[in-house]
């Protein structure tokens, strides 16, 4: 199916009012089945017709899209790690890992929490200050 039928048969599909919420937000088209939400409330969606690696997509609930808004169980099945998504795996339902923290830390790069890197030592190399003599 070429570009442009593909677009207006989804356009079709899923509505004028998300059709233009997907054309501001990701930039294309895409209809599919809601497969979950996280609690970040973003949606998950499949399309088993799409071209290979374009049959999941997510709607972030946020608009100021970040690959660290979304749970890692989820970012799995997202890139195609895992088959089944969470909610419907009965070992990701029931996984507990003790060494994870029990909410989602997001990714702070770029913003006032990042971390910032400091060095305690004395630096071995001192930089050259010249000495000019008066005339």
């Amino acid at each position: 199916m070429s570009y442009i039928t593909r677009t207006l048969g989804y356009a079709r599909k899923i509505g004028l009012k998300e059709y233009w919420h997907q054309l501001n937000y990701i930039g294309d088209t895409k209809y599919g089945t809601l497969i979950g939400t996280d609690s970040f409330g973003n949606k998950f969606y499949e399309n088993k017709d799409e071209l290979p690696l374009r049959t999941r997509w997510v709607d972030y609930a946020k608009h100021d899209f970040d690959a660290a808004q979304i749970e890692p169980l989820w970012h799995a099945w997202i890139s195609y790690s895992v088959d089944t998504p969470p909610t419907q795996d009965p070992l990701m339902s029931t996984l507990n890992r003790p060494w994870a923290p029990k909410s989602h830390i997001p990714n702070r790069t770029f913003t006032r929490g990042a971390f910032k890197t400091y060095n305690t030592t004395k630096p071995k190399l001192q930089a050259w200050e010249p000495i000019a003599a008066p005339r």
